[in-house]
């Protein structure tokens, strides 16, 4: 005699079956080469085994002992959840609103420096992922392809500027930025010298880059980044150069100006960010906050949103973790501008807890940048969907619909 739980399972099984179709077919969409990476962390060793050692020791460092790169994610195994059940979340929905602007998730892509030595015109491909998949990507001011290459690639993406010290210059380059088409210009304000980055020492890292045995041999045992990016780029675009410093072309790479170039930032003040707010009539975003007290001044001088970070560890080494100051952080200003956060977050249960703590958005550099060495543009995008499938179903394991109702209620 049939049971009613083989009764059930019966009935069950054809959209089960229809359900595993359709997840091996969107897997396999994604290609053979990324079809085996399950999460972000797959990724970092898989471009490991893409980039030669100098150029991966660069993304992944940290400033000295790396300890608070190491803290930043560690801060996440603080927190735990608390769920409530019996909740119909069939419903729910990521969609985020930053600036006017609606977002399918409530994370985007994070500046990172010099990417196109690291995929090829990596500006570009993250640039294209995140707009492809309705989320913000942050162009970097060190990058290695002009600002309105990229623009024009993926309009709404934002930019990070490292303002030069010099007054001319640097509203010679705002009115660039603006002429550009961005209309959200991201300040970094944590960097007034430059670390001390012993990896990069260590890996054969430098800037500019220094010809060596050692460096080619470093290529010759990465041959797919030597033909698909190194190769490729110089054949079909020359010697990269640092594009965006300022309102004119910078140095190349290999020039001992292009970290001349980037000094100067030790005297910047608020005075200074009072005359970029009056200058910049787009939304201006001030990066690297960890006190109340520099938040609610940053409000006081007008700007738009503030990103709680400590430049994933590769400043201060010893900063304090962006998830522990956030709480302090929005309480103060939360209300009043919009507090985002980067910094150690690798799943979609950290995307939460920092939504939990106040955060209205969220930003990841370091996977995505090895997801486009890995696989380009549609490495980014399946990075982006792995991530993006975590928050979902985390959601719904919580009870949660909606990312407003993501809240401290949820956290122990």
């Amino acid at each position: 005699m049939t049971s009613q739980i083989e009764v059930a399972e019966a009935v069950a099984a054809p959209a089960a079956t229809s359900s595993c179709k359709a997840a091996y077919g969107a897997n396999l969409q994604v290609g053979r080469r990324l079809r085996s990476l399950l999460s972000l962390a797959d990724f970092e060793l898989a471009a490991r085994k893409v980039l030669p050692r100098p150029i991966f020791g660069y993304i992944s460092g940290a400033a000295e002992d790396g300890k608070s790169a190491a803290a930043n994610r560690a801060a996440f195994d603080t927190l735990k959840f608390r769920p409530r059940v019996l909740v119909d979340v069939s419903g729910r929905s990521q969609a985020t609103e930053v600036f006017g602007q609606r977002y399918d998730a409530p994370f985007g892509v994070a500046p990172v420096g010099i990417s196109a030595i690291a995929a090829y015109r990596g500006d570009v491909v993250l640039a294209r992922a995140a707009r492809d998949e309705r989320i913000p990507a942050i162009m970097s001011g060190s990058s290695l392809i002009p600002m309105e290459t990229a623009h024009a690639a993926a309009p709404g993406t934002w930019f990070q500027a490292y303002l030069p010290g010099d007054p001319t210059r640097r509203a010679a380059l705002i009115d660039r930025v603006a002429a550009g088409g961005f209309s959200t210009l991201v300040v970094t304000v944590d960097i007034p010298v430059w670390a001390n980055r012993e990896n990069n020492i260590r890996a054969g890292f430098s800037l500019p880059l220094r010809p060596s045995v050692r460096l080619a041999m470093d290529g010759i045992t990465r041959p797919r980044w030597l033909v698909e990016t190194f190769a490729r780029t110089l054949i079909t675009d020359g010697m990269p150069h640092f594009e965006n410093s300022f309102a004119t072309r910078g140095a190349p790479i290999l020039s001992a100006s292009a970290i001349r170039d980037t000094n100067g930032r030790d005297h910047l003040s608020w005075t200074d960010i009072g005359r970029i707010r009056e200058q910049w009539r787009g939304n201006l975003v001030l990066k690297g906050i960890l006190h109340a007290a520099d938040a609610e001044r940053a409000v006081s001088m007008g700007a738009d949103g503030i990103i709680v970070s400590n430049h994933g560890g590769r400043q201060l080494d010893g900063a304090a973790e962006p998830l522990f100051v956030l709480p302090e952080i929005c309480d103060a200003v939360g209300h009043k501008t919009v507090v985002m956060m980067d910094g150690g977050i690798r799943r979609g249960s950290d995307v939460l807890k920092a939504l939990a703590l106040g955060a209205r958005f969220v930003f990841l550099g370091r996977p995505f940048m090895y997801a486009a060495a890995v696989g380009g543009t549609a490495g980014v995008r399946h990075a982006i969907t792995l991530l993006r499938d975590e928050v979902d179903r985390n959601m719904a394991m919580l009870g949660t619909t909606t990312v407003a109702e993501v809240n401290r209620a949820i956290l122990v």
